[in-house]
């Protein structure tokens, strides 16, 4: 991406924040910025066999995990869920990849008035049998497979869509737990769900491009939900919650603010861009994010300091920062898929501010 790409960027996101992330605000200010003059025409079509190549997800995924270090909160809870015997069904794009679909049921698990600040999936990989290892071998020796979690989301339309959560590289030749880091995909549950447990997907990739890479990932074998595979170590998914009532984030809002009435607070905004019509395949990563926004009022300056032209408090993001995206980019008959941090897209702390 180069530097003017950049800086647009920079300035499209500052915008977006100070128009309180409004949906014709965020279209309008994109458009304008990208120098577009209408969003580009995407269809569902343009997702079919589409291959995410290997530098841009992994690019997506070194981004997406400094997001997360940066956000983390401590624990002070952690309860296992064991998964349910089932199919996730087709995704809409895909590689070349050995797959495994895994179903939690999550109705009624997670405790009333406290918030997911970290989940996580434990996947026992299972000891290597040489037998499933191709018999050509290759001059560039191959160590590890690369393994993505996906969460699944089920259309009205009866397709599903995937959205990646967390990819890393296994070593081929190892045994023992695997641990991913599946908190959005706690998080999109939560905002999505329809009575129904959370479906996610493992996909087992060579570690490079190529098919001696690919043959040597089909030997990695992880126990699976199946009550027919005897191996000890099923899947499981550890959810960590903080209680809100003694551990709310400071300057949270605890209930809706009231301008005026309430006092300059941080209140939850979630944007899906699986909702919005003109972002639905245009941004493929992530599904959608909780962008917070600033509500409440502040104490107004004395008379005498109007006086002065000392203008009002109001309330306003004090701090905020990035979120990475995959999205897709038209290029004459070919799409693409390009990677890119955009700043000032999570409003982290909210503060009175005055006008002058």
């Amino acid at each position: 991406m180069d530097v003017r790409f950049t800086w647009m960027l920079c300035v499209l996101c500052l915008v977006i924040t100070v128009q309180a992330f409004t949906q014709e605000g965020f279209k309008e200010v994109l458009l304008k910025q990208l120098g577009l003059s209408e969003v580009p025409k995407l269809h569902k079509r343009d997702l079919v066999d589409l291959v995410i190549p290997d530098h841009v997800k992994n690019k997506y995924i070194s981004m997406l995990k400094r997001h997360r270090v940066k956000r983390r909160a401590l624990p002070s809870l952690a309860g296992i869920l064991r998964g349910i015997p089932g199919n996730a069904g087709e995704v809409l794009y895909s590689d070349t990849t050995t797959r495994q679909n895994l179903i939690f049921d999550m109705e009624g698990r997670i405790p009333k008035n406290s918030e997911v600040t970290m989940a996580e999936l434990k996947l026992f990989k299972k000891p290597l049998d040489r037998a499933n290892l191709p018999a050509k071998q290759s001059h560039r020796p191959v160590s590890n497979a690369r393994v993505s979690v996906y969460w699944v989301q089920r259309q009205h339309d009866g397709t599903n869509r995937t959205s990646l959560i967390d990819s890393r590289l296994v070593p081929i030749r190892e045994s023992g737990w695997k641990n991913f880091d599946v908190t959005q995909a706690v998080r999109y549950w939560l905002r999505n769900k329809r009575r129904e447990p959370m479906f996610l997907e493992v996909w087992i990739e060579g570690e490079r491009v190529g098919s001696h890479a690919s043959e040597m990932a089909k030997a990695v074998r992880f126990t699976s939900q199946d009550p027919k595979d005897k191996a000890l170590g099923k899947p499981e998914l550890v959810l960590y919650t903080l209680d809100l009532e003694d551990y709310g984030g400071p300057g949270d809002c605890k209930e809706e603010a009231v301008p005026g009435k309430s006092t300059c607070c941080r209140q939850k905004h979630y944007i899906s861009f699986r909702e919005l019509a003109w972002t639905q395949y245009w941004i493929i990563e992530p599904a959608g994010y909780e962008a917070y926004r600033c509500s409440g009022g502040c104490l107004q300056p004395p008379s005498p300091l109007r006086r002065f032209s000392y203008g009002e408090r109001a309330c306003a993001i004090a701090e905020s920062s990035p979120l990475p995206m995959m999205y897709l980019v038209k290029r004459g008959n070919r799409t693409e898929i390009e990677a890119a941090e955009f700043p000032n897209m999570v409003v982290e702390k909210c503060s009175c501010v005055t006008d002058g």
